[in-house]
């Protein structure tokens, strides 16, 4: 009798599930709540980033740090397009090229100077497809540190905020220079020395090209070195005139290619004493301490 009720039992309450389970409309989907559409998202400020620097950023790829922490991106700015494009602006594009001119003058705020004053690279980042599709419209000005601005520079692991890192005399900063494979060959590379030692170069400042095509022929360079001639000059405290050529040849560095088509136009300076080594400084010595040549 006993088993008979167990049974009875079992059985009662199979029926009551069973008639829970039949409640709804049988179809097992419609239950669960719909996913939430793609966000929009805008990235901070100040905040950096342990991952190499990437153009497009995924909401899922953006992981911010504390600067404090190793990292080799920061980002000094974050603008918005403006525009209403189905897609983000890529390549020389006229809303890449103005991304980059806002980048450029807010980086060198955020470092106190120039940031091509020092070993620093700023690079553009936009939003993903998927991102740009959910509203986001903003461009990120990254600056990432470099073990050098000559070629072969790789990105540099550090820690420690970059703000205001040219305002001073810092590590960072570009200045004397030992160059490799100068004499009659031209100069072929740039190292970094101490003033103290005996040098052959310095970093004089930037100057800015003009519009135009990138400089691939002998003629183009030369508005470059004649830019970098009155840059020196203004360093050096000598007069830009026929003579500051006999004083001092000159190195310079534009931006490659790839970057001069997005609006790059800052040349790296320097001065190059093809004919003697100093020690210290040339900054300010005036007409006696670059000498006209005589021979």
């Amino acid at each position: 009798m006993r088993r008979s009720m167990t049974v009875l039992s079992a059985v009662a309450t199979a029926a009551v599930l069973l008639a829970g389970c039949g409640t709804g409309d049988g179809d097992l989907t419609d239950d669960w709540p719909a996913l939430p559409p793609a966000a929009a998202f805008t990235p901070a400020v100040g905040v950096c980033q342990a991952a190499d620097f990437t153009d497009v950023v995924t909401l899922a790829a953006y992981q911010p740090i504390d600067c404090a922490e190793p990292h080799r991106v920061e980002t000094v700015h974050v603008g918005t397009f403006p525009v209403a494009s189905p897609t983000p602006p890529s390549g020389s594009s006229a809303d890449m090229r103005g991304a980059f001119a806002d980048c450029d003058n807010q980086a060198s705020g955020y470092v106190g100077d120039d940031w091509r004053a020092g070993r620093l690279r700023l690079s553009v980042a936009v939003p993903s497809g998927v991102s740009w599709a959910a509203g986001s419209r903003w461009y990120r000005c990254d600056l990432s540190e470099l073990t050098t601005v000559e070629a072969a520079a790789t990105v540099v692991t550090r820690t420690g905020s970059l703000r205001d890192a040219l305002k001073g005399p810092y590590p960072l900063r570009l200045g004397c220079q030992q160059t490799r494979g100068g004499k009659g060959a031209g100069v072929q590379g740039l190292v970094p020395v101490d003033c103290a030692t005996r040098h052959d170069a310095e970093f004089v400042g930037v100057w800015r090209a003009p519009e135009g095509a990138y400089p691939t022929r002998q003629a183009d360079w030369l508005p470059l070195y004649a830019g970098c001639r009155s840059v020196l000059g203004r360093f050096v405290g000598v007069p830009d005139d026929a003579e500051l050529r006999f004083r001092s040849g000159v190195v310079v560095r534009p931006p490659g290619e790839g970057r001069w088509r997005v609006g790059d136009r800052g040349v790296r300076c320097y001065l190059w004493l093809s004919h003697r080594t100093v020690t210290g400084s040339l900054r300010g010595v005036g007409p006696a301490g670059l000498p006209v040549r005589t021979s």
